[in-house]
């Protein structure tokens, strides 16, 4: 994996980035659809904060702990970049120039609702597995809240989509995490790798 790949991994909350990229023979099935990749729903200033992350998470060594508390300084020794980066990781900045724009992107379920067939209704779609479960959840405007009222019989939390609709800039809280993105779907399809 190369250096910039291995950079952007290491802090768990920018994972989403680059892990899902559209597929290309899988784009002329949804010609009204845009395809996007989540690193595009990131504003310029937030994405160059992400790409230079503090020193000392750049030195950890695979397998090192970030619960170590010597990693941390205080808010008053941390650098202005350190600072961006930290409001990176937590930040609800969208790019504008995507409301209401019909996309099509690919993601991982998170059920936030379901309905009398348990079936899923409304869910976090992320771009990498665990995200808001078993790891923390990504940037906000790194996680979009979707209603899917016809439901889906989710069979596992595993398993990637392709989620079209258009996509709104609204922010939606839940006790896993935040969106700066909604969506009313469409369309959902297994993602094919």
């Amino acid at each position: 994996m190369n250096l910039l790949i291995d950079t952007l991994i290491r802090p768990v909350a920018l994972v989403a980035a680059l892990v899902l990229p559209a597929h290309p023979l899988l784009a002329a099935d949804a010609s009204d659809y845009r395809e996007v990749e989540w690193v595009e729903l990131i504003p310029d200033e937030d994405l160059a904060a992400l790409l230079l992350p503090p020193q000392w998470l750049t030195d950890i060594d695979d397998g090192s702990s970030l619960d170590d508390p010597a990693l941390f300084g205080t808010r008053e020794q941390e650098s202005e970049a350190d600072r961006r980066y930290r409001e990176a990781l937590q930040s609800t900045a969208v790019r504008g120039e995507l409301a209401n724009q019909k996309v099509r992107i690919p993601g991982f379920i998170v059920p936030l609702n379901h309905d009398d067939q348990r079936r899923v209704i409304e869910f976090f779609l992320v771009p990498y597995m665990g995200a808001c479960l078993h790891l923390p959840p990504p940037p906000p405007n790194q996680i979009i809240h979707v209603d899917y009222e016809p439901g889906l019989a989710l069979d596992s939390l595993w398993e990637p989509y392709w989620i079209e609709g258009v996509l709104e800039i609204k922010t939606v809280s839940h006790f896993l995490g935040e969106a700066a993105y909604a969506i009313d779907a469409q369309k959902l399809e297994i993602y094919e790798y």
